[in-house]
């Protein structure tokens, strides 16, 4: 069997460290792995691939790789692989959903506490050097408390689930809104359905938006749901950046129709130097940093062993993917 580990992004993080093809080469010795730094002999390599590690292949390259019989992302997103080719064939995809999952959600938790302080405000008026505790209270919306607040969260999958524990344990309240409620509510206090979510953003002090990226979730929150955001409520984004509107949403944060947002993701990446949202106050920006650990391949790597593992022995894979939902 050969297994094939290529992935490879800009971000150096994101890239399969070398050392990850020779422990699994050392705890597998029955299994060829070939490691490539970046895509360049992909093309040559895939065809007699029967396992790929990697979050990116080519519609052409796929059609070559006849012996294919699993794809792990290690990445939660796997839009980039939802082409009709692999979706209509038998080849499975997991992803890395919960590896990123308790990472993220601290991440989540930290743009909540920052926006409901006001931390960036803050921020501000010390580079100014100036002590702005009677500014800040007057401005608005006021720092406030996130006990009692409630925030939904759209999408309950890892992240969703580790960011309700956390959001319970600082004594918020939690909806969640999920496309199959059915699935239960996850640790928050109500689950509801992706057809209810009009409904539910009225209560909305905190919107949380870590749902896959499928064709009904791109651009959900739009002109429309914005609108029905409080004025004093904040969105943060953990997700992807095309699940927003960002035409919509920079013309609310503008208008002051809500308070703010902190947003970690963007539809284009990096965010251009040009892009309004730099200069907007009520905005807190991190660079799709939120996955951002140390322990991060490490995580990795035990996933990846459990999966093959199962795979080897004919038993059912973590992190499978619904490749015609896209999740």
């Amino acid at each position: 069997m050969k297994i094939l580990i290529c992935h490879h992004h800009r971000f150096k993080l994101w890239c399969a460290p070398s050392w990850i093809g020779e422990r699994l080469a050392r705890d597998f010795p029955e299994i060829r792995f070939v490691y490539l730094p970046d895509y360049d002999r992909l093309t040559h390599e895939i065809p007699d691939t029967e396992v790929l590690i990697g979050w990116l292949i080519q519609p052409e390259q796929f059609r070559a790789a006849r012996r294919l019989k699993w794809i792990h992302s290690p990445a939660a997103a796997v839009h980039q692989l939802m082409f009709p080719e692999l979706v209509n064939s038998d080849v499975t995809v997991t992803n890395a959903g919960g590896v990123h999952g308790p990472v993220v959600a601290e991440h989540a938790i930290a743009l909540l506490l920052a926006l409901a302080k006001r931390f960036p405000q803050a921020m501000r008026y010390q580079q100014k050097k100036r002590w702005a505790q009677g500014t800040l209270w007057e401005e608005q919306p006021s720092p406030r408390e996130v006990s009692g607040a409630t925030v939904v969260v759209t999408g309950m999958g890892a992240i969703g689930r580790e960011f309700a524990a956390r959001a319970k344990a600082l004594g918020m309240r939690v909806l969640a809104v999920r496309e199959n409620p059915e699935r239960g509510a996850n640790g928050a206090d109500a689950v509801y359905g992706a057809t209810e979510l009009d409904s539910v953003l009225p209560q909305a002090d905190f919107l949380l938006l870590c749902t896959p990226l499928t064709p009904s979730t791109t651009g959900f929150i739009n002109k429309a749901r914005l609108a029905r955001m409080k004025p004093d409520s904040y969105l943060i984004n953990v997700g992807r950046g095309a699940l927003v509107d960002e035409v919509a949403l920079l013309d609310t944060l503008q208008q002051h129709r809500i308070a703010g947002a902190g947003l970690d993701v963007f539809a284009e990446e990096p965010l251009p130097s040009d892009s309004p949202f730099w200069s907007l106050e009520n905005v807190l920006i991190t660079p799709h940093t939120a996955a951002v650990t140390e322990r991060l391949w490490e995580r990795h790597y035990q996933l990846i062993c459990e999966n093959l593992k199962r795979f080897l022995q004919g038993g059912p894979l973590l992190n499978l993917i619904d490749k015609h939902r896209g999740y």
